[in-house]
């Protein structure tokens, strides 16, 4: 198994779970150091390597690493991404490409490296940590709504492409959790003051309940590698599930009131 961004968060979570259970981990982190505690009690069993995912080369080398360390790799769990908050018009250009280059390129470039392992073992589970926020919106995150957005189109597209190989992919759809990636990992625009009204409300809506434990989607991530047949995605959390029925269903009831205004559009 490789887990990116294993120093800290869900990463480390899930990567101590399975280990805890005697499988092999490779794990990486831009700092191996945050690492060491994992190394020092588990042994030979993981592998810490040191990865800045948005290095295309550096993947491809990272996974071929792996993969001769411990003979092949039957599951990769894409977990590394942080978040930009901001409202839209804030965001710079390189705030925008950075967000991009780790949440979405990161997770392509770590997928088109195990691809090739995985059809010459014929198996092979690829799980990309997405977000509710990649099927919803919510404001101040356009950017992060966007790279999520993204990873779930390729990610769609990438099931249909490869399930004949013996490849799975899911998609694992976190809502809000008590980890740092809205504290130290997040990245901050700089402010409008046109904006400050919805940042408030964003933030007064986030109360403590509406995020879970990081620690309690542990067994969910074991039950989703062992399944046999894992489903394309899985929410994780109390809230996304009625937040994305919600939109969905608003969407639906969109797309049939100006269904005939869509029909007429094609033309014959």
């Amino acid at each position: 198994m490789l887990i990116t961004g294993a120093s800290r968060g869900f990463g480390k979570i899930w990567a101590e779970k399975f280990l805890k259970r005697g499988d092999k981990v490779v794990a990486t982190a831009r700092n191996t150091n945050d690492l060491k505690d994992l190394v020092d009690q588990y042994g030979e069993n993981i592998f810490p390597l040191q990865l800045d995912v948005t290095d295309r080369n550096a993947a491809f080398e990272t996974v071929k690493k792996a993969n001769e360390h411990f003979g092949r790799i039957d599951v990769l769990i894409n977990n590394a991404g942080y978040g930009l908050f901001g409202a839209v018009e804030e965001t710079t250009e390189e705030q925008a490409r950075g967000q991009m280059e780790t949440n979405f390129f990161g997770t392509l470039w770590m997928t088109q490296a195990i691809l090739p392992i995985m059809r010459a073992q014929k198996s092979g589970h690829i799980i990309q940590v997405s977000s509710y926020l990649g099927l919803i919106t919510l404001p101040i995150l356009g950017l992060y709504n966007a790279s999520k957005f993204a990873v779930e189109g390729f990610s769609e597209t990438l099931a249909t492409e490869v399930s004949g190989f013996g490849i799975k992919i899911s998609l694992v759809e976190p809502n809000g959790f008590a980890t740092d990636w809205s504290g130290a990992s997040a990245a901050q625009t700089e402010s409008i003051d046109v904006y400050n009204p919805i940042k408030e409300a964003f933030m007064a809506s986030a109360t403590p309940d509406i995020f879970g434990d990081p620690e309690a989607t542990a067994d969910a991530i074991v039950k989703l590698v062992d399944a046999e047949n894992p489903p394309l995605r899985l929410l994780l959390g109390k809230m996304a599930y009625p937040s994305v029925k919600k939109i969905y269903e608003e969407r639906l009831a969109g797309f049939e009131e100006w269904k005939e205004v869509s029909v007429a559009a094609h033309g014959k």
